[in-house]
């Protein structure tokens, strides 16, 4: 019998669909699920929602939930983290905040300085979370689903001997959408994806082993609805050649191109009819609103007779049926550190590259160079991390300031010295969510 723990269980949608891709593998039918999460509302809500499906199933397995973190952790084989630090009070400064000053945000928890501040926030708590695991389930598969990625992976990964890695649905996402658009079924679809978090790019994508990519410039330049759909990166793709992962929103705001002016903002990022199109504080107001339903929601689900327990995409179920199920390999896309796997970004950087998981564990997949106008794009992003998880571990505040500065979009719309008391607010606004750093620069 197999443990896994989810930290932050709280996620209903997202902790839902996991048990239940997980209970459909047989060698992992049987196993504790551990549920733990600071509130004790929402633990006893999803525990009844995680009961329902077990019971539905009619699996072997057992539920627990628990706010205490040790109890949870102990003796586990495979670890789920989807925490937000914090909450979403103290996420909004860093959007409301840098919008005083002029820096138009979209979402704000990868990169920039809303994305800075969340990692600030949230890489202590992560290494804490690490320092359990070392404690009490040492040889776990840790797979982190808290954003920002790339910053959470590169400090854990660097800080810890925790077997780590982080998922991203953006890859899979998009690689199916693509696919839709050229119309081809997805089981005939091979790719090779590489980059960084949400700004990973397609060097490869082929239908029945022939390259599909000059479908997929037909597929944006013939039909505008396809066009519309994905204004952003439909422009990055016609103008560099390769296909991003992440949404027209996300990308909007992580490069220099699309949301410097009013202007560009409604040309680029207001029109697009996919999910995430570029609206100023797009999931913020959606998480903003979900603090009023989300339990309604548990409770209409709970209050259905039928319940779906057939096994969906959530790739975190195949990853953990691989390294301590029956061991059927799986690959996917996850972000280790860059240690041979990207020649042209920085050594030791966090990227995101397939990865090979089995009874082995987790095994990066060498990659070779990026095309080099996606490493000019990569390597600026890749950098401004490196220097704010440094940051993060050393409480310095100056080089906040540093990876803030080199920020793409923040750098094309103010001056150094805006920057500077743009950064000073953010971090008064934060102070008591960051004793470790230094206010004295």
């Amino acid at each position: 019998m197999k443990k896994i723990t989810f930290i932050g269980a709280g996620s209903f949608g997202f902790t839902r669909t996991l048990v239940r891709d997980i209970l459909t593998f047989p060698a992992l039918a049987d196993s504790t699920i551990a549920l733990m999460d600071i509130d004790p509302v929402r633990l006893a809500a999803i525990k009844k929602a995680v009961d329902k499906i077990v019971d539905a199933g009619k699996y072997p397995a057992k539920v627990i939930a628990t706010t205490d973190r040790a109890e949870a952790l102990r003796d586990a084989d495979g670890v789920v983290c989807t925490i937000l630090a914090g909450g979403v009070d103290i996420w909004r400064h860093d959007i409301e905040i840098p919008k005083k000053y002029g820096v138009d945000i979209n979402v704000g928890d990868t990169r920039g300085p809303a994305g800075i501040f969340r990692a600030l926030r949230t890489i202590p708590v992560m290494l804490d979370i690490c320092k359990d695991i070392e404690r009490y389930c040492p040889n776990a598969i840790f797979l982190n689903y808290t954003n920002p990625m790339a910053m959470l992976c590169r400090a854990m990964q660097g800080q810890s001997k925790v077997q780590v890695t982080g998922l991203c649905h953006s890859v899979q996402g998009t690689a199916d959408m693509l696919a839709k658009w050229i119309g081809a079924p997805m089981e005939e679809i091979t790719y090779l994806c590489a980059g960084i978090n949400h700004q990973a790019f397609y060097l490869e994508y082929k239908w029945n082993g022939e390259d599909a990519i000059p479908l997929i410039r037909k597929a944006i330049t013939e039909r505008p609805e396809i066009y519309n759909e994905e204004i952003v990166r439909n422009e990055m793709f016609l103008h560099l050649d390769y296909y991003v992962t992440e949404s027209s929103g996300h990308n909007s705001e992580y490069n220099a191109w699309f949301r410097k002016r009013p202007d560009l903002i409604e040309k680029y990022c207001t029109h697009g009819t996919g999910w995430n199109p570029g609206h100023y504080g797009f999931i913020l107001n959606e998480y903003l609103e979900r603090e009023n339903t989300w339990k309604k929601e548990i409770d209409d689900w709970l209050a259905e007779e039928k319940v779906e327990i057939e096994r969906g995409k959530e790739y975190a179920a195949y990853i953990f049926n691989a390294t301590i199920g029956d061991g059927t390999l799986f690959e996917f896309n996850g972000n280790v550190r860059n240690f041979g796997l990207i020649d042209n970004l920085p050594v030791g950087c966090c990227v995101e590259v397939p990865v090979l998981a089995s009874k082995r564990g987790l095994s990066p997949i060498h990659v070779g160079p990026l095309p080099e106008q996606l490493a000019l794009l990569v390597n600026t992003s890749a950098r401004c991390e490196e220097l704010a998880v440094e940051a993060a571990i050393t409480g310095d505040p100056r080089k906040v300031f540093y990876a803030i500065c080199f920020d793409p979009l923040t750098s094309s719309v103010l001056s150094l010295n805006e920057i500077k008391q743009m950064t000073d607010e953010m971090f008064k606004a934060n102070r008591q969510w960051l004793p470790q750093f230094r206010h004295d620069s």
